[in-house]
């Protein structure tokens, strides 16, 4: 039911969430959803995903969507049901590729988390809908650490696992960096962590660059110890490792998206413009910068 005094009302919100990109993780499990997830590093990019929420007597079913289509959207089908039993039209936009490590699903958690709250007038606090978000992609094996890492923004460290509130979290300080990617498919998270052998594998490797990574902790380091992460797992097939070695011949350094089928790619020593004309010849180069800022109303 509509709320007392706002029958023939329409409200409506909007919120923005940014894209994640996981360079390595080592995956936490707990009976408890909070407290389930995982620690590691990426990147977080300054797009994302973009979701408006409407709320009115006409609307009689929840109805999601993404980019304009229609879609089951279990991760968004359960922030909506932890929230309110009131239907809803949500309707998302990516600016970013679904599937393919960009951390799509968290962002679409988030923002429609933060639009519901919004529209409702509900005064959750922040705290509660990043918990809400990180639980939603617990529970529909989407994701283990995007919400968050896009809590943190940055090149961030995720220390211990769990929700937002709950993880102990850092950052590698660093001005502005252009980040680069190569999209060669999708990869659907749950197919990955569904295998026991490889997440086995995964862990290992990931507790091992962890602690790489905080002997030593910048930008550089966190690339090299996240193309380690992606050779060691047997997650990287050829075709990234192809684009890693042409990007490193040029003093660039690249990694794999995890999880997902891009590759992610930085300067350093190479020039930008060096950079993107070598990975041109791989596909198409999408273009994005670090991002210091999180989630916020539109």
């Amino acid at each position: 039911m509509i709320p007392d005094g706002m029958q023939g009302i329409i409200l409506s919100a909007k919120a923005f969430a940014p894209a994640h990109i996981t360079g390595f993780f080592e995956t936490h499990q707990h009976s408890n959803p909070v407290m389930k997830g995982s620690t590691g590093c990426g990147i977080v990019l300054n797009s994302g995903v973009e979701t408006t929420v409407t709320i009115g007597e006409d609307i009689k079913k929840t109805d999601i969507s993404l980019n304009g289509k229609a879609v089951s959207g279990s991760t968004v089908a359960t922030v909506i049901e932890m929230i309110t039993d009131i239907p809803v039209a949500v309707h998302s936009q990516a600016n970013i590729p679904v599937e393919c490590g960009l951390g799509a699903s968290g962002a679409g958690a988030l923002s429609t988390s933060y639009a519901l709250n919004e529209a409702l007038s509900l005064n959750l606090t922040a705290n509660k809908l990043n918990e809400i978000a990180h639980v939603a992609e617990v529970k529909n094996s989407s994701g283990l650490g995007d919400v968050a890492a896009q809590n943190i923004g940055g090149i961030a460290i995720r220390n211990s696992p769990g929700a937002p509130d709950i993880a102990r979290h850092d950052r590698i300080p660093c001005p502005e960096i252009d980040v680069y990617c190569i999209v060669l498919g999708e990869l659907p998270t749950d197919s990955v962590l569904g295998n026991e052998e490889m997440v086995g594998r995964i862990n290992l490797a990931g507790r091992k660059a962890m602690n790489e990574l905080m002997k030593a902790p910048s930008v550089d380091n966190f690339m090299s110890c996240s193309k380690t992460f992606c050779t060691e797992t047997g997650l990287a097939n050829e075709k990234v490792i192809d684009i890693i070695e042409a990007v490193e011949s040029i003093n660039g350094m690249a990694s794999q998206a995890m999880l997902g089928n891009t590759v992610f790619a930085i300067s350093s020593t190479a020039t930008k413009e060096l950079l993107e004309h070598t990975l041109s010849e791989f596909g198409n180069v999408l273009h994005y910068k670090t991002n210091s800022t999180t989630v916020r109303l539109i």
